[in-house]
């Protein structure tokens, strides 16, 4: 073959690597390895087929079909959504679920495997006895769908060894099919090996600059080191002047590429405009510019922080800094957050939240929320403006100015406030808002202690009343029933509520690892001890002279709101109704003069506890 011609197929692929568009949910032009999708290159097992807009990737697992939902290197865990399988019509097996395969989902004799999470929400999905639906599957031509709707662990083969569950009857649901649609909807999540001889052996070929790939030609698929020039053929290429026509060949092309970018990084850089920017592009798809916040630029908000200095800076968090800004042509104060950016996987998550903040806080009005004036989405950063609430968080008035001692009026109306913003998010709002991340440090006082909830980043609308996530959140205030189920619902405030109150009633850090282990979490502590009967060890000392019945009736509000049964857990009307309660008996004297460590100490001498439960 002449020499120009065995240069064909590893020019093909090295333009086709170029110019190739991205493949969701992969954020490379090519997939990482063990992933590819040229026969031949990658893993055997790991090929994905990269469909046109909307872009997706699907894999084949012993032929099962899947589309690729999230990709996680670092675990490594894919989440992948099943294909209907299209059955003969001679069967009269038909279905209104589009998701649910009509026969078991076989996994084994490959590298994947669904995760012990995955199966053990799987087995916590359980029918109703006796049915109380007519979408049953008819059983004589649907025996496989007959026999999901009895144990849904038998969805996935992998999962038929995982124990289920001893469940009561009240969790179960009456359209067994169609809530297993909605559920695969989310995805299977799966983990995969990679322990095997390829991925073994794909080191040392890195080692050697090599492409990691397999003779797809022979039936046993061997693995290959493969060489860029050598790509298409699978067959070393000697020939001293072919390599280096090739590398000419390769650093002209190269040269064009970067010309091209920087050409097209210039002309943004002098003619972007906001619309053009993908922030903003998403914004307005999701509201109407009318109804969106001011748009600021970033030199505004460098010079109101001069140049974002130190001195200025009030908070630091998870997911930014928060700066004071003096805007000098308006006369006011705003709190700047700049959002992290270290690198893509945390850009993904800075840009994602920053958007879903400013979705969710353009829609909410309410005195104890902190208002969103603004925001500005530049390639140097993403900022949010907010008002600025002088007095700090709650925190530092509990945990950190110790010597100055919050009154217990006070926490008692800082409770409150909290509460009424809680009771907004979920009633007063279509569809309801989920904080996810009610914290002390997220509740923020100005000089008249009036407060705020803000920090909404995590924030999500629950529609239909129910959200399937990955459970996010602060420690020491994330719902142990959301973390074990990955099902959001309003009663996760509720709990992260309850470890606040605790906190305003003992004055302790939601999370002290000076603490023994068993206790170092507060609502752990609080609630061992109040099942023992010594609440009055944990009351804060501060609070000795004050009403002892109003903070008895505190805390037991907190240990209902802590419950570890979301079901046990008092909603947000119903915990502003009894703070009321509290605060008018308190005002009105109906507390009685007690101290508050004696007046429980009493009621705890004469409780009864049965069966080691609480006192309260």
């Amino acid at each position: 073959m002449p020499p120009l011609f065995r240069l064909i197929p590893p020019l093909i692929f090295l333009l086709t690597t170029v110019t190739s568009h991205l493949c969701p949910p992969f954020t490379t032009t090519t997939p990482p390895y063990p992933f590819s999708t040229t026969p031949g290159s990658g893993h055997p097992s790991f090929q994905i087929t990269c469909h046109p807009p909307p872009l997706s990737a699907t894999i084949t697992i012993n032929n099962h079909h899947f589309s690729l939902l999230t990709y996680d290197p670092t675990t490594p865990t894919l989440s992948l959504f099943p294909h209907p399988t299209p059955t003969p019509t001679t069967t009269k097996c038909t279905t209104t679920t589009t998701t649910i395969p009509t026969q078991p989902i076989n996994l084994s004799h490959s590298p994947f495997k669904p995760t012990d999470s995955f199966c053990s929400r799987l087995s916590y999905i359980t029918p109703c006895n006796p049915p109380t639906t007519t979408t049953l599957p008819n059983c004589t031509h649907c025996p496989y769908l007959c026999k999901i709707t009895k144990t849904p662990l038998h969805l996935i083969n992998s999962c038929g060894s995982h124990p289920p569950p001893q469940l009561t009857h009240e969790g179960c649901q009456p359209d067994i099919l169609g809530f297993l649609d909605s559920f695969l909807r989310f995805g299977i999540q799966v983990e995969y090996q990679q322990q095997d001889s390829y991925f073994t052996t794909c080191k040392s070929c890195k080692s050697l600059n090599g492409t990691c790939g397999y003779n797809s030609t022979h039936p046993n698929k061997p693995f290959l080191c493969l060489q860029t020039t050598n790509f298409k053929t699978q067959k070393p290429v000697h020939t001293k002047r072919n390599i280096r026509i090739a590398m000419m060949s390769l650093a002209t092309l190269v040269l064009c590429m970067l010309l091209i970018i920087l050409f097209t990084y210039i002309s943004r850089t002098k003619k972007l405009s906001p619309v053009q920017d993908p922030a903003v592009v998403y914004l307005h798809r999701h509201r109407s510019a009318s109804l969106l916040p001011p748009v600021y630029t970033f030199e505004e908000l460098q010079q109101a922080t001069n140049n974002f200095d130190p001195v200025h800076k009030i908070g630091d968090g998870g997911f930014g800094s928060v700066f004071v800004g003096h805007f000098e042509q308006q006369n006011r104060v705003f709190a700047i957050k700049f959002l992290h950016k270290q690198n893509p996987t945390s850009n993904s998550v800075s840009m994602k939240s920053f958007c879903n903040e400013i979705l969710i806080l353009s829609s909410l009005n309410h005195p104890n929320l902190v208002k969103l004036h603004g925001y500005c989405s530049d390639p140097r950063g993403l900022l949010l403006v907010y008002e600025y609430v002088p007095n700090g968080t709650l925190s530092d008035h509990l945990h950190v100015h110790r010597k100055t001692c919050l009154p217990w009026h006070v926490r008692l109306d800082i409770a409150l406030q909290i509460a009424v913003a809680i009771e907004y998010l979920h009633f007063s709002v279509v569809p309801p808002i989920v904080h996810r991340d009610i914290t002390s440090n997220n509740i923020f006082a100005d000089k008249d202690m009036r407060v705020k909830v803000g920090d909404f980043g995590l924030s999500r609308l629950l529609d239909p009343g129910c959200v399937w996530t990955g459970p996010q959140g602060t420690p020491g205030y994330l719902d142990p029933d959301y973390y074990r189920s990955f099902r959001l619902t309003e009663k996760s405030d509720i709990y992260s509520f309850g470890v606040v109150l605790l906190e305003l009633v003992t004055g302790m850090k939601a999370v002290d690892v000076n603490r023994d282990k068993r206790e170092m979490t507060l609502a752990d502590m609080a609630v061992g001890k109040i099942q023992m009967g010594l609440l009055a060890e944990v009351i804060d000392p501060r609070l000795a002279t004050v009403d002892g019945g109003a903070v008895a009736a505190v805390a037991e509000l907190s240990f209902r709101c802590v419950a570890a049964d979301r079901d046990d857990r008092p909603d947000a009307k119903e915990v502003v109704a009894e703070l009321r309660r509290i605060k008018g008996r308190t005002r009105g004297g109906g507390g009685g003069g007690g101290s508050a460590v004696g007046m429980i100490r009493a009621a705890n001498s004469n409780s009864v506890v049965p069966d080691g439960g609480p006192v309260m």
